[in-house]
């Protein structure tokens, strides 16, 4: 994974502390990642690549051993990545346990995310206007922002997150550059 991010920097041309700046995270904590010595979060991942104008899947290993990223409450496992002349398509099982909630940070422009709740009640969306859906809901937001996920109650939340990231006329992702 670091040695994923680290192309993908360089071939940006950005540096370490730029990156580390622009993404919110500590500068050791980033140089660990790509030096293989840390083992970041899935809120560290997501700001990572939404200033590098990615999907998460290009720094994980292929769907084919469904690597499971973690957070604060969330644990997701990648299921299959979709691509068309649109968007990329990433699909995830996911868990989210309950207790305190956690705080995703916002993805590149456009990005939407879609989650059909199975078990449990869960609230996620932006931060400031989550959602709730219960068993056999689903929830759709743009989340470009930064956003929550949160068991309601005791219950641990398993449902599936669909995330779509939009491609530019020129079919190239669309960049967080905008901010």
């Amino acid at each position: 994974m670091g040695r994923r991010v680290r192309a993908l920097r360089a071939a940006r041309g950005i540096s370490l502390s730029a990156l580390a700046r622009q993404a919110g995270v500590g500068k050791a904590t980033l140089s660990g990642l790509e030096n293989g010595t840390r083992n970041p979060t899935l809120e560290t991942l997501y700001a990572i690549t939404a200033h590098l104008g990615v999907p998460l899947t290009a720094v994980l290993s292929g769907p084919t051993t469904g690597p499971t990223v973690r957070g604060a409450a969330v644990s997701a496992t990648l299921l299959e990545v979709f691509e068309d002349s649109d968007a990329t398509y990433e699909l995830y099982r996911m868990r989210v346990a309950p207790g305190p909630g956690q705080l995703s940070p916002a993805h590149q422009a456009g990005v939407t995310e879609h989650v059909t709740v199975f078990t449990g009640v869960l609230r996620a969306g932006p931060a400031d206007e989550p959602l709730t859906a219960a068993a056999g809901g689903h929830l759709r937001w743009t989340s470009d922002v930064p956003h929550v996920y949160a068991a309601v109650g005791d219950d641990e939340v398993t449902a599936s997150l669909l995330l779509r990231y939009p491609r530019s006329k020129e079919g190239h992702l669309i960049n967080a550059s905008r901010r």
